[in-house]
């Protein structure tokens, strides 16, 4: 047998909380700075204000937020972006006899 098992969070203990890096709390950490000072600079607020002092900390969130299959949105993004901006004509280069030198 001598089968072995690795448990799929074996990664999880280098992360803090379980879920970030020190990049991503980084990330977070400015947006809520920013809207921690808009706030403080914006005392009378209607609606609009209110979102618009609220948008840094809701899209630093938005990154940082844990998705299956990737770390986080983050990653997820710039996988799709790499994907698209990259080569996407494959040539063939095997081990067939034709492609042997003449």
């Amino acid at each position: 047998m001598n089968n072995y098992l690795i448990p799929a969070n074996t990664k999880k203990s280098k992360l803090i909380f379980g879920f970030f890096t020190p990049i991503d709390l980084l990330i977070f950490g400015v947006g809520c700075t920013i809207t921690l000072i808009m706030l403080f600079l914006f005392q009378s607020m209607d609606l609009q204000t209110a979102i618009l002092v609220l948008i840094p900390a809701l899209v630093s969130g938005f990154l940082v937020i844990p998705v299956p299959n990737y770390h986080n949105i983050m990653q997820l993004l710039t996988n799709i972006i790499i994907f698209f901006m990259n080569r996407r004509k494959f040539y063939w280069k095997g081990w067939c006899i034709k492609d042997g030198e003449k």
